[in-house]
């Protein structure tokens, strides 16, 4: 089986470079180009079914590359949404640096620790459910970054 993990399309939060974590922000038309063109090189191989994240960026995302490859509407999985970064959220890097400075914790951020406990059962799940199947995953890139660092050994 493959699950393959794919990250959303542009959002005017990433172009300010802004915390997004699980804030709900809409692709931006940059990220809706990117959608496309991410189906476009997609649909060069048969996939069997796509999941996503339940936030609009992740959302439309997977619905645009549904839409490219010829599958029916994304899934939304509730477990495969952005690490919620608490009261970072909404903050750039300056703001980010003043407001909590080297290692201060920042309130209501989920661990990478949490990220990981959350998101591969969920993806276990949807491995189980398409044994020899290949699959898509629209999700974020906080989630993709902490499963790669520790799902290595969990997905084989």
């Amino acid at each position: 089986m493959l699950l393959y993990l794919v990250r959303h399309g542009e959002t005017d939060w990433n172009l300010a470079r802004r915390i997004q974590g699980s804030t709900d922000i809409p692709l931006n038309d940059t990220g809706r180009a990117q959608a496309a063109a991410t189906g476009r090189l997609l649909s060069r191989r048969d996939w069997d079914a796509i999941y996503s994240s339940p936030l609009s960026r992740a959302l439309e995302t997977a619905s645009i590359i549904a839409t490219e490859i010829g599958l029916d509407a994304p899934i939304a999985v509730d477990e495969i949404v952005e690490r919620n970064y608490g009261e970072a959220e909404g903050l750039a890097d300056p703001e980010l640096s003043e407001r909590f400075p080297g290692d201060t914790p920042v309130p209501g951020r989920e661990s990478r620790e949490e990220v990981v406990e959350r998101v591969l059962p969920a993806l276990m799940e949807i491995a189980e459910r398409h044994p020899d199947e290949a699959i898509l995953v629209v999700s974020h890139g906080g989630v993709i970054r902490s499963s790669e660092a520790h799902g290595d050994d969990a997905l084989i």
